[in-house]
């Protein structure tokens, strides 16, 4: 009788030792983005006088990159090894920093100032696919394809930890040492955590042939469209909300950034398990439900405190919107392809925010702050048809909760 109760208590505490070494290190590479999430807007708005199509190109312009790079980290991932991809990514996300500092030395040539800044965010964008392209190989070569989803939920975890701190500490620098202070703390953070990645231990790149790039997408093109649109309300939030509050005088925006991240945590530390035992398009399902509500409760907002609880609202349903839609895209990927099928699948995320982001800017511009609100939940909400599909074509509507 002991056979069939024993490895469940072990089981649990092997993966998390085992997969934290990575998330530290996804934590300390991704705080950076964290921190220029609040100061990055009012930068390019206020400091260098640019409108709000500008403010979302700049914020689109990290994942265009990361759209064009991904492709390429997860290909190194599969051949090279995703230790040295992970290295990379922090190399480059120091290189960013250091171009943010630089274009402050032209703040009185605006136009070249910003040029400089968007090549250190597409800079970044790089960065972050194979930081990302790393540590989710790293994880699924470590943990087993049976454990995609709790992987991705422990890897996004981490990077909505450090959004989360990320955000008040940018709030806080850049109040009282401008975008000085930004730039210093992207270039420095990601050479500190060089330091902890230089000691784990690599994973061998597998030796099998690859199938071409054509039949990876065709597996997973459904659900990363699914995973994308249902990722432009997170786009939004990041960019725009910082501005709604200083258009309406509000105090406390970073407030906003931290409760999206903690909502995120918050879903993927109680609910990260689900995609993996009940199926994943089920659980982004309903995800994406609750998130179009915290979308349209920010619409509406005519007071801080609703800004407050749709964020929430907002970053727990998008929780788990990436790890239900990614364990339909792994099921169906060539198991020797993984990393090229993740790097595949998290550019329909790139791709969505780096066309969206300066049409939402646009509509910022022509219509007003809170109507970026209104499409963007028209939008997650469009996420709920690939979902209800893929459980039709997958019979998982079939499946009754554990």
């Amino acid at each position: 009788m002991s056979v069939t109760t024993s490895p469940i208590p072990v089981a649990e505490p092997s993966i998390a030792a085992t997969l934290f070494p990575i998330v530290a290190v996804i934590f300390s590479g991704f705080l950076v983005i964290g921190l220029a999430m609040p100061a990055l807007p009012l930068h390019v708005h206020q400091g260098l006088g640019f409108d709000t199509f500008v403010v979302g190109l700049v914020a689109g312009s990290q994942f265009a990159a990361s759209l064009i790079s991904r492709f390429t980290a997860g290909h190194l991932a599969d051949t090279r090894g995703v230790k040295r991809v992970v290295i990379a990514g922090l190399i480059a996300a120091s290189v960013a920093g250091l171009l943010y500092g630089l274009s402050l030395e032209f703040v009185d040539m605006p136009a070249f100032s910003l040029a400089i800044l968007l090549l250190g965010r597409a800079i970044l964008g790089g960065a972050e696919s194979f930081m990302v392209a790393g540590a989710l190989n790293w994880g699924l070569a470590l943990a087993g394809p049976a454990n995609t989803g709790r992987v991705m939920s422990w890897v996004g975890t981490a990077i909505y930890v450090a959004y989360a701190a990320g955000a008040p500490a940018g709030s806080a620098l850049y109040a009282r040492h401008g975008f000085t202070a930004i730039a210093f703390a992207t270039m420095l953070i990601p050479l500190l955590t060089l330091f902890v990645v230089a000691p784990l231990r690599g994973i061998a790149p597998s030796r099998h042939a690859r199938p071409a790039l054509t039949k990876v997408l065709g597996a997973i093109w459904l659900p990363g469209l699914g995973m994308a649109l249902s990722s432009v309300g997170f786009g939004a939030i990041t960019t725009f909300v910082v501005l709604l509050f200083a258009r309406n005088g509000w105090n406390a925006a970073w407030l906003a950034l931290s409760l999206v991240s903690l909502g995120f945590v918050i879903g993927r530390l109680i609910f990260g398990h689900l995609p993996d035992r009940i199926g994943g398009p089920l659980v982004a399902l309903v995800c994406i439900l609750i998130e179009a509500a915290g979308q349209a409760l920010i619409w509406l907002a005519t007071m801080p405190v609703l800004v407050f609880a749709g964020a929430a609202l907002a970053g727990l349903g998008y929780s788990l919107v990436y790890p239900g839609f990614g364990v339909e895209a792994v099921r169906r990927a060539p198991p020797e392809s993984r990393g090229l099928a993740m790097g595949a699948y998290t550019a329909c995320l790139d791709l969505t925010l780096g066309v969206t982001t300066p049409l939402l800017g646009l509509i910022a511009g022509v219509a007003g702050l809170n109507a970026v609100f209104l499409a963007s939940t028209l939008v997650v909400l469009s996420g709920a048809v690939i979902a209800l599909w893929l459980i039709r074509t997958a019979g998982l509507s079939h499946r009754s909760l554990p």
